[in-house]
């Protein structure tokens, strides 16, 4: 029965707050427990599963009655997981800095809060740091719906020994942020590149006389209004974190504005029937038809390609290229390890980059 007066409803809320939090306690226990099982079968490495993971969030979203949305149910989800696996093995996330990147919060939407996040300054960095274990995972970003490939990480991705553990999806809302009360009060913007370009027509209608000064990132532009004036195009979190004044939000020319990221690590996820494979292939030169055939054989299994991106071979004649696939299916999939098998016997070079969940929120 529903509550009728305000002082019962709130004597409900309380019964039922101490009841989510012995439950969360219950599960975190457990969790520990969870921990000492692996550890005497022998599993001495990080407990973080991303397919065991991206179950637990979507059993989460079909369990889902309302009023909450979604998307809420599986934040909710994921922070009590970053928590729980926090007791197990806790985990250092590396990712490209500085602090108040849009890849910073592509960390938190993949692994929770409860993890150590690393920035660095370049993505070959966040590789190194990972391949060295100095990072237990990292986080790059591959392709923005707007701005096409991140090449900068295809390229590491060609030599690296790391595979690609999950993906994260991330709307990219622009906020303009200042100490200024007020957007005619502010003669300079930075921001980088990108985001310029990705606000250019707001910019050139609201503020046309502002000069506008390319940075690094956006967290370093939050840095920079933070510390001589100004005002930063950025996200969010930068702005909790420099303690910025949002003066307009949204100002980015598409809403549809899309970044995708991947999670890099050095184990190879279980398949949930809801995965992606990636992988990056040659073709023969000088043979006609010589990329067709390399593509053929999905067809033939009725498997869905999701993305194909071409990348010119560094050391190599420009027209040698590598050929980035994605495709709907896992690798231990019977018929995807037919497809793989035929392409691979006719590629000049050949490389899974790993089979992962597809993002869940």
């Amino acid at each position: 029965m529903m509550p009728e007066t305000l002082t019962d409803a709130r004597a409900r809320i309380d019964t039922l707050d101490e009841q989510i939090q012995q439950l969360i306690s219950q599960r975190a226990r457990i969790a520990q427990q969870v921990a000492l099982i692996k550890q005497r079968a022998g599993d001495s490495g990080d407990h973080y599963r991303p397919a065991r993971e991206a179950e637990v969030l979507r059993a989460a979203m079909a369990r889902n009655s309302g009023p909450l949305t979604d998307d809420t149910v599986a934040r909710l989800m994921r922070e009590v997981m970053s928590a729980c696996l926090s007791l197990e093995s806790p985990l250092t996330v590396a990712y490209l800095g500085p602090e108040g990147t849009y890849t910073q919060a592509a960390v938190a939407k993949a692994f929770g809060d409860a993890v150590t996040a690393r920035p660095l300054a370049a993505i070959d960095e966040i590789f190194r740091d990972v391949e060295s274990g100095a990072a237990d995972y990292g986080v790059v970003p591959v392709e923005n719906s707007i701005g096409g490939i991140v090449s900068h990480t295809l390229d590491a991705l060609v030599h690296t020994r790391l595979t690609i553990c999950g993906e994260v999806t991330l709307p990219v809302h622009h906020h303009l942020l200042s100490r200024h009360a007020r957007m005619d009060e502010v003669t300079v913007v930075y921001a980088h590149p990108q985001s310029f370009a990705q606000c250019r027509k707001w910019l050139d209608a609201r503020m046309p006389r502002a000069e506008r000064e390319a940075v690094a990132s956006n967290g370093e532009a939050a840095r920079i209004v933070a510390e001589q004036g100004g005002a930063a195009i950025a996200g969010l979190p930068a702005a909790r974190l420099y303690d910025l004044s949002i003066l307009a939000s949204n100002i980015e020319d598409d809403p549809s504005n899309t970044t995708r990221f991947l999670v890099i690590g050095k184990q190879s996820p279980t398949r949930t029937g809801g995965d992606i494979t990636s992988l990056v292939v040659s073709a023969h030169r000088n043979q006609p038809g010589a990329l067709f055939r390399l593509l053929q054989p999905f067809a033939d299994v009725g498997l869905d390609l999701t993305r194909i991106e071409s990348r010119p071979m560094k050391g190599a004649p420009v027209q040698d290229y590598f050929f980035f696939i994605d495709f709907a299916g896992h690798q231990q999939d019977e018929v995807v390890r037919q497809a793989l098998d035929a392409v691979q016997a006719d590629a000049a070079f050949f490389k899974i980059l790993g089979s992962y969940p597809k993002a869940v929120v």
